[in-house]
């Protein structure tokens, strides 16, 4: 024997890295990869160790053998072989996200609501599927996404009644109340969260503002709404990464009911060959209840710039919601209508804001939420008194002094 050499080969076959040399004259090996933190070893002569392996040793080797002719020691004869390095690795990361929010709750016609799962940093693809509550999930699938003009999703399997799993007697009662109350042309039902009996100190502190209390969830089920099992509707698509990995995302699309698919709890599980037990993701659809209003400054004065902004709900809400500012009775400050946003900001505020009460609208696909809050402006002593708004009056500050 003369020597062993180890190749990686790379780009298709076309270029071969030398890894590993063992010259059987002198019985030393060595390796040609100083910058590879000497990773490789030799073991026995003829075998590569490569400790760790990563995604990146994934690829062809071959092994070269040359050996001695018998009839001259000047002549050396080659042989060699190849084999294929398959490197599997689990998924690194897993999400589930809600498609194309956020989204207004829409209160007279049925509209789909698609949940993606995305599944990042696994080699091969991982195998994706659904669970709603606990239970597999049986989807139709589809080779490609939905039309989002063609209605409802539909399909020729029959329905299935969730009455019996996805409503209690609270909610069968609130159904049945709705409908009752729009036959005798009463008002609706409207639901109103539960009020903590230990004071927010964010109120306390906020002496600019009059918070209402009053929230409204709207629960407006109209007759579209059906109470029955909805067909799921199931698409994968598959990205291959530059360093060997493949990020599947699936797409499971239904006609939502927000009646029964409200607080309903959907989890996102990964199947594959490097992992002892699947990966999860869960979220619960949730629709927003009790807005938190901040504003600031604490103190509002005649001049400053005022902002008023939503810092959370009374629950966790999913999917993110939309805001939606209007002020009762009157325009925004800036003449508009209305202002979608998470803040509202009041520029330079003027005595006649004093006592102006602002509505924010808070909605996802699954319901809606109003909460008012009540602007106070104190007088400003760098401003000359005696401003007045529109209908005479003083301003608060004058009116206390």
């Amino acid at each position: 024997m003369r020597e062993i050499v180890w190749y990686r080969v790379t780009d298709g076959g076309t270029i071969k890295q030398k890894i590993f040399t063992f010259d059987a004259m002198f019985s030393t090996n060595y390796s040609h990869m100083e910058n590879y933190r000497k990773r490789e070893d030799l073991v026995y002569q003829s075998t590569v160790r490569l400790p760790e392996v990563r995604i990146s040793d994934n690829g062809p080797y071959e092994c070269h053998v040359g050996i001695y002719d018998r009839a001259t020691r000047e002549k050396v004869v080659l042989a060699s072989g190849n084999i294929f390095l398959n490197v599997m690795a689990p998924p690194t990361s897993i999400e589930v996200v809600a498609a194309d929010m956020p989204a207004p709750f829409s209160r007279y016609q049925a509209q789909n609501f698609t949940l993606v799962c995305i599944v990042s940093g696994g080699k091969p693809a991982p195998m994706v599927y659904f669970k709603r509550d606990g239970e597999p999930i049986q989807a139709v699938p589809l080779s490609e996404p939905p039309v989002a003009s063609s209605g409802p999703l539909q399909d020729s399997r029959p329905f299935r009644s969730l009455l019996h799993r996805d409503l209690d007697d609270t909610k069968m009662q609130r159904s049945l109340s709705l409908l009752d109350a729009e036959n005798r042309g009463g008002r609706p039902y409207t639901e109103r969260p539960a009020r903590s009996l230990t004071p927010d100190p964010s109120i306390l502190f906020q002496p600019t503002t009059e918070n209402v209390p009053e929230t409204v969830v709207s629960r407006e089920f109209p007759r579209w709404v059906h109470s029955n099992e909805p067909i799921y509707f199931l698409r994968h698509s598959h990205a291959p990464s530059s360093d060997g990995t493949v990020e599947v995302r699936a797409l499971l699309t239904w006609t939502l009911n927000p009646q029964i698919d409200n607080e309903a709890l959907f989890s996102c599980e990964v199947k594959h060959p490097a992992l002892s037990m699947p990966m999860q993701a869960e979220v619960t659809l949730v629709a927003p209840k009790g807005p938190k209003i901040m504003m600031t400054p604490s103190r509002a004065r005649v001049g400053d710039t005022v902002r008023i902004l939503v810092h959370g709900f009374q629950n966790e809400v999913f999917p993110e919601p939309m805001f939606t500012w209007t002020r009762v009775g009157s325009r925004l400050l800036d003449g508009s209508t209305e202002f979608d946003g998470k803040e509202l900001v009041l520029e330079r505020v003027p005595a006649e804001l004093n006592g102006s009460m602002y509505r924010c609208t808070a909605q996802n696909p699954l319901g809606s939420t109003d909460t008012h809050t009540r602007l106070i402006v104190f007088e400003n002593p760098n401003i000359a008194r005696g401003t007045e708004d529109s209908n005479g009056k003083s301003s608060l500050s004058e009116l206390l002094a």
